[in-house]
């Protein structure tokens, strides 16, 4: 008998086909990260063994203990605001990290571009993070900003390759559609600035309760944590 968590993988990923097809889209150019923070490394590596190979992380520590225990050809992505202070940690622990999400300031991408210099890694994959709902709590640039950071990320950061952008929405779903239209909209402001075909450059928007709704509007890399893993198992803080 399959475990849980696969059964909900295959489940999320023929929900991912159907919101593709539904938009007229191709299937295969949508990512599934599943986002395994707080879940122990069993059942990461169940998926693995399934098949999959894209997996995210939210926590720098939770990262380095848990990447150097499992297969070196996963696609890792850290996921969320990355404090300066982590970046070397983390590039020197995750060696084989696919991809940051996102880069939210200048001085994040400086040191992220000197870290991968340092250990002499391919150029590093990041999405800038744009904070398209207003909100304080959420980490991003203010969308009229996400130009001169990606100008920055091109041009200023020869050890990154600028990929695209990412959005997390409102929390209650209601809103989410006005925060992709917004995301789509810096990349098409972005795309024509810089000269960068659109298709070229990826949407990372959706999460477990928006994610075909994100699809259908044209995300390129969902973000799945619960709907495959169930509740997180936040450690009781003393």
């Amino acid at each position: 008998m399959e475990g849980v968590a696969l059964t909900a993988l295959r489940s999320v990923m023929f929900r991912v086909s159907q919101a593709a097809e539904r938009a007229g889209r191709d299937p295969t150019r949508v990512r599934v990260v599943a986002v395994s923070k707080t879940k122990p490394i069993s059942l990461i590596r169940q998926l693995y063994d399934a098949g999959h190979r894209s997996f995210g992380e939210n926590y720098v520590q939770e990262f380095l203990d848990k990447a150097p225990q499992l297969p070196e050809d996963i696609n890792w992505h850290f996921i969320g605001h990355l404090q300066t202070n982590k970046v070397k940690s983390l590039l020197a622990s995750v060696p084989h990290l696919a991809m940051v999400e996102g880069v939210d300031s200048a001085k994040l991408a400086s040191h992220l571009d000197r870290a991968v210099s340092a250990i002499g890694r391919q150029p590093l994959k990041v999405l800038v993070q744009v904070n398209t709902s207003g909100e304080t709590t959420k980490s991003g640039v203010e969308p009229t900003a996400c130009l001169d950071l990606v100008k920055h990320v091109r041009l200023g950061c020869p050890n990154l390759d600028f990929c695209g952008l990412m959005t997390i929405g409102m929390p209650d779903y209601t809103s989410t559609p006005k925060n992709f239209k917004m995301l789509s909209s810096c990349r098409a402001t972005v795309c024509k600035a810089l000269g960068i075909v659109e298709d070229l450059s990826e949407l990372s928007m959706g999460m477990s309760g928006d994610f075909e709704k994100a699809i259908e509007m044209g995300s390129t890399n969902v973000r799945i944590g619960s709907t495959i893993f169930g509740p997180r198992d936040y450690p009781k803080r003393h």
